[in-house]
């Protein structure tokens, strides 16, 4: 094998590509992209996504084995293995609005590679987006329809199971990488020729193999898993507000029992991102479409909890500030979806932020990765526009009642309140004592990433709030 091409130069297309280049340097790796900015932003020291460590990965392989192109014909039809990395969003029109998967890229992809190869020949194509179930059949029926027949496509699901912030260690170092295909001597076949790449660096052990139709479904059970154990704790932290209960001993509690561990328990405004919602309601979608009801609504409610904790956090903010914000300027400590990177696709903050401007506050965003016209096109688009094709963010307008500055010191200054929206580690060691100098009084803090030190911040003066920590007094009081 000599080469390998992916469609799609995004969040899991770029990094994933990366790596198998750095760790393949005998294999060319070619990432493709119509968006002629991204793919210049790749070939730069200014790469279009922040991910820790990603930029050395990638100027280590740059332009020996590692290269960013638009030439997707080119390079399609003189790869072996094609990845295809393209966007899967949730559809706004039509049969399964809101609920199910946009396949429409996906379709293009094939109808791409299908024009663009030539046979005869034996290609791999690699299913990397998250995808509902049984899709691969349906491509395989795009490219086998509209290809030269002397070229055999095989057809392989190879979920990806990166966590953005994490992505560079969770590919150096995955905990499994899974791959579906058919049980024939074809799949056979596409399935050890892919499992040999990842077989450069990951132990044969992590290597799993199954049907096309399981690794489908694993993908998006991993993550409605993983959102299900947010929400279910999340949940269990209203109850500890009401109750007087700390949340974070509650999970400490359970967390210790191995049956459970501690992975994913601690509470906040509510899980964001790319995967989980969208994943989460293709599941839905799925669910209903097999007539399993009861499945679908179990699963929707995850979402729907999720929904509860953003809108208490908004509530809790208007009530504890004597019931209105209106023409009072909030600082928003974080807009990201989670630290450690610059994403905000489906991040709690924008629906934090829609309730509060709703009330008329005045808002000043400080995130130290998240650009200014990100977080106007954000607050300002329609929901799940996020994964479609879109006008560039620098064209978004801006809102009159949000400012988005350089400085968190400049955001909190003159401020009736600070809520913290994204768990970033300088917030943590920010000065609180000059920030609180420098907020009107009552000042209040409304901590939802229970990161901070709240009893320091109390005896600074500050009404604090945690999510599913006993109230300040003062809260108590209103």
């Amino acid at each position: 094998m000599a080469k390998i091409a992916c469609i799609g130069a995004g969040y899991v297309g770029g990094p994933t590509m990366a790596m198998i280049a750095l760790k393949c340097p005998e294999v060319e790796v070619v990432v493709l992209d119509i968006n002629e900015g991204r793919i210049a932003a790749w070939n730069s020291d200014n790469l279009p996504i922040y991910e820790p460590g990603l930029f050395e990965v990638v100027q280590e392989a740059r332009g020996r084995n590692l290269f960013f192109s638009t030439d997707i014909q080119k390079h399609v039809q003189e790869a072996d293995i094609i990845f295809v990395s393209v966007n899967t969003p949730t559809k706004t029109s039509g049969i399964g609005a809101g609920k199910a998967a946009d396949l429409s890229y996906w379709e293009s992809a094939a109808r791409v590679i299908a024009q663009a190869c030539k046979g005869p020949g034996f290609k791999v194509v690699v299913e990397k987006s998250t995808v509902p179930v049984k899709t691969a059949e349906a491509i395989a029926k795009v490219l086998h329809t509209n290809s030269d027949p002397s070229l055999h496509f095989e057809i392989l699901s190879n979920p990806e199971f990166l966590a953005e912030g994490t992505a560079v260690p969770d590919l150096q170092s995955p905990d499994r990488v899974l791959i579906g295909g058919r049980e024939d001597e074809h799949g056979q076949r596409a399935i050890q020729l892919l499992a040999g790449v990842y077989a450069h660096w990951v132990p044969r052990e992590r290597i799993l193999t199954t049907s096309l139709w399981s690794a489908e479904l694993a993908k998006l059970t991993a993550n409605a898993m993983l959102a299900q154990r947010i929400s279910s704790i999340n949940s269990i932290s209203a109850l500890c507000e009401e109750t007087g209960a700390d949340v974070t001993q509650v999970a400490k509690s359970i967390g210790m029992d191995t049956r459970i561990g501690n992975k994913f328990l601690n509470a906040s405004v509510g899980f964001g991102g790319s995967c989980f919602q969208k994943d989460i309601l293709n599941l839905v979608y799925i669910c209903e479409t097999q007539g399993l009801q009861k499945v679908a609504d179990y699963w929707r409610m995850v979402i729907e909890i999720n929904d509860y904790q953003k809108d208490r956090y908004v509530e809790r903010v208007i009530s504890s500030m004597f019931n209105t914000v209106s023409n009072k300027k909030i600082a928003v400590l974080g807009f990201a979806f989670k630290k450690d990177t610059g994403d905000t696709r489906e991040t709690p903050a924008i629906d934090v932020c829609r309730g509060l401007l709703a009330d008329n506050a005045k808002l000043f965003i400080y995130d130290p990765k998240v650009e200014a016209q990100h977080v106007h096109y954000e607050l300002a688009a329609e929901k799940f526009s996020w994964d479609h094709p879109k006008r560039p963010y620098d064209s978004a307008s801006k809102l009159q009642d949000v400012q988005v500055v350089q400085d968190p010191y400049v955001a909190c200054a003159d401020a009736h309140a600070i809520c913290l929206l994204t768990e970033w580690d300088e917030f943590k060691t920010l000065d609180y004592h000059k920030l609180y100098s420098s907020m009107l009084k009552p000042a209040f803090i409304f901590d939802g990433r229970n990161v901070l030190d709240h009893a320091g911040l109390r005896k600074l003066g500050f009404i604090v709030y945690a999510l599913g920590k006993p109230l300040d007094p003062f809260l108590r009081e209103q």
